[in-house]
């Protein structure tokens, strides 16, 4: 099963990204724009979790996650992956005071190595906290879209839960569906 960790902004974030882009999104018919319903910071992605491991994953992230305090955080400027040049992939950065960025980072690595203790081995390079907005099935140079989302500052909003979600796509139709299995708070106790 494939497998996610991820912070969930709030609607109020999430429609003010929206309202930014919905005049933009005509400009890159060429993109394939992600619903505003999937937006989510990833703290660890796990391709393939074997059957036996999904509730050893989901106890593993509930102790990661246990006694970690929330994080006021921001939907700021943007970025592109791989590169501004050859970008398959726009993004809205994840923005914080310094403590709120630490707390962040070491929340990821906490609960990545949570996973990969439990057997879901997760996926990617280091953690650049983003949402995805766009992607594109040919690379393409990026850098008008960054000058456009260094110029959008999102309302602030508090990082106060982490949602487990199981990722299923249908054959041929290449969209995700987000099951949520398990939304773990911040800062509660370890059972």
């Amino acid at each position: 099963m494939r497998m996610f960790a991820a912070l969930v902004p709030p609607a109020d974030a999430l429609d003010d990204l929206e309202a930014f882009l919905e005049p933009r999104r005509d400009a890159g018919p060429d993109l394939r724009w992600t619903d505003s319903s999937l937006w989510h910071v990833t703290l660890a992605f796990m391709a393939q979790v074997p059957d036996g491991a999904v509730e050893d994953v989901l106890e593993g992230v509930a102790g990661a996650v246990a006694g970690r305090e929330p994080a006021v955080l921001q939907c700021k400027g943007g970025g592109a992956f791989p590169s501004p040049y050859e970008a398959r992939v726009t993004w809205v950065g994840v923005q914080g005071d310094s403590e709120s960025l630490q707390s962040l980072a070491a929340l990821s690595r906490a609960v990545r190595l949570a996973c990969a203790r439990a057997g879901g081995a997760p996926a990617g390079g280091p953690f650049v906290p983003h949402l995805t907005l766009a992607r594109s099935r040919r690379p393409f140079e990026a850098t008008r879209w960054l000058r456009v989302l260094e110029s959008y500052e999102g309302p602030d909003w508090d990082a106060s839960e982490v949602t487990l979600f199981a990722s299923h796509t249908r054959p041929g139709h290449g969209r995700a569906r987000y099951e949520p299995m398990a939304v773990l708070e911040l800062g509660a106790s370890k059972h």
